[in-house]
């Protein structure tokens, strides 16, 4: 069915429009006598059609291609072309054509074959009776314009699945562009935030002397402490940006103060400094994303055995970042020289490893300590000094171990067993010694 018979079919003239009315169907009768024609039109007057009549099947088929039909009435017996060769050449040309048959009773063979050929909508035997004709006629044109209603709601929803369509991708790609602009958007917020954190934890440092670059250099051995024991996402952020703001609750000390070491601090400027974590963690009281940080920096100086402040946390109570952070911080102090005599970079590894158990995590103590040997170059990779309560089976002799008499107990590579351990726990007991056993660092993988 063509689209321009959907159209005509629909679009009423102005004035039937206006009135609500159908436009008027367009019927066209065939037949090769006169008097039948004038017979059908004096029939169809009162009807509201347009009536076209034709003599002979040229004549309808010119007729047709002149104007649009809606339905063709033709009889079965006209010279040159009969009805059912007409009607086919009607279904060829304009299927859409509603299609009858007007017959007499001896042309049954005939009219099966112009069923057949010209797929007719009925056949109509005459004489007919006039009822029975504006039935069929009403039947087939309302059939008629069932079929256009239907053919124009399908285009009407393949063209709304089509403008759905090119809607549908359209909303996707905004929908992609307006995910990539709030993914470069979000990523600026980030940076902007770690850009104010840094800026505000060099607030402290503005005061100038060991505090220069402490808060960086402990945030990035506490993120990096903590990615090796599988933080990551917030719990990473957070621990590094209380890694930057762990000294903010010092920033109302004194310089003399801040340039003192801590143990020299006297009575009312150890109480102030035993008092910065909490400081710190009411600085950022109203900032409700800098909280899980704020709660690290207030634990940051407890230890594993509970004797640390302000709130005496022990073991496990400890929150995880606040452990690493206080391997971290005291690290770097040990070296700046804020907790009494400045050491070495290994010295301080030294004492880390002593407060293993006591001050600090066991683990935390032991994963920062790979953390800072896989930081070192290979060639520059110290011995590690350890006691024998530190020993672990596989651990090779960096140096050989002699006794306090001069005696070389072992030789140096010599790898240690769960049982040789253990004899030289029983030989420290026995005689009454303490021995530091220097410990080949282990190889990084590459």
């Amino acid at each position: 069915m063509s689209d321009e018979s959907v159209s005509r079919h629909l679009a009423a003239p102005p004035a039937a429009a206006a009135a609500g009315e159908r436009a008027p169907y367009t019927v066209l009768c065939v037949d090769d006598e006169p008097n039948i024609l004038s017979a059908l039109r004096r029939l169809l007057r009162g009807t509201g059609y347009k009536v076209l009549t034709a003599g002979s099947g040229a004549e309808a088929l010119a007729l047709l291609q002149q104007e649009p039909v809606d339905l063709v009435l033709s009889d079965m017996r006209m010279p040159g072309m009969d009805g059912a060769q007409l009607l086919e050449e009607v279904r060829t040309a304009w299927p859409e054509t509603v299609r009858l048959l007007l017959t007499g009773y001896a042309d049954v063979g005939s009219t099966v074959a112009a069923i057949n050929r010209g797929e007719v909508y009925r056949y109509i035997t005459k004489p007919w009776n006039e009822g029975e004709i504006l039935m069929v006629l009403s039947q087939a044109l309302e059939r008629h314009a069932l079929a256009l209603e239907k053919h124009r709601l399908e285009l009407l929803t393949q063209e709304q699945n089509q403008a759905l369509q090119q809607l549908n991708a359209s909303l996707e790609v905004k929908v992609r562009e307006r995910t990539q602009e709030l993914a470069e958007a979000n990523e600026h917020l980030k940076r902007n935030y770690l850009t104010s954190i840094k800026a505000f934890s060099n607030l402290i440092e503005l005061r100038g002397g060991t505090l220069v670059g402490h808060s960086r250099r402990v945030a990035d051995l506490a993120r990096r402490t903590a990615r090796a024991m599988n933080c990551e996402g917030d719990d990473l952020q957070q621990i590094f940006v209380a890694g930057l703001l762990h000294d903010i609750g010092q920033i109302g000390m004194s310089d003399l103060q801040l340039a003192t070491p801590v143990p020299r601090l006297p009575g009312p400027d150890g109480q102030l400094y035993r008092r910065h974590p909490v400081l710190g963690e009411q600085a950022l009281i109203a900032l409700d994303d800098l909280q899980p940080a704020a709660a690290l920096i207030r634990s940051h100086h407890e230890r594993h055995d509970g004797e640390g402040f302000p709130d005496r946390l022990a073991g496990e109570a400890i929150p995880l970042g606040a452990r690493i952070l206080a391997v971290a911080d005291v690290y770097d102090n040990l070296q700046l020289g804020k907790l009494g005599t400045k050491l070495s970079a290994e010295e301080a590894r030294l004492m880390i490893t002593r407060g293993r158990g006591t001050q600090f995590h066991p683990e935390v103590v032991d994963v920062f300590l790979q953390v800072l040997i896989e930081a070192m170059p290979q060639a520059q990779q110290p011995p590690l000094q350890l006691a024998s309560k530190d020993l672990r089976p596989g651990m090779a002799l960096a140096h050989e171990l002699v006794s306090r008499d001069g005696m070389v107990l072992l030789a140096k590579g010599h790898v240690l067993t769960a049982d040789l351990i253990a004899r030289i726990r029983r030989h420290e007991l026995r005689d009454e010694v303490t021995l530091q056993l220097l410990i080949q660092a282990p190889r990084r993988t590459p």
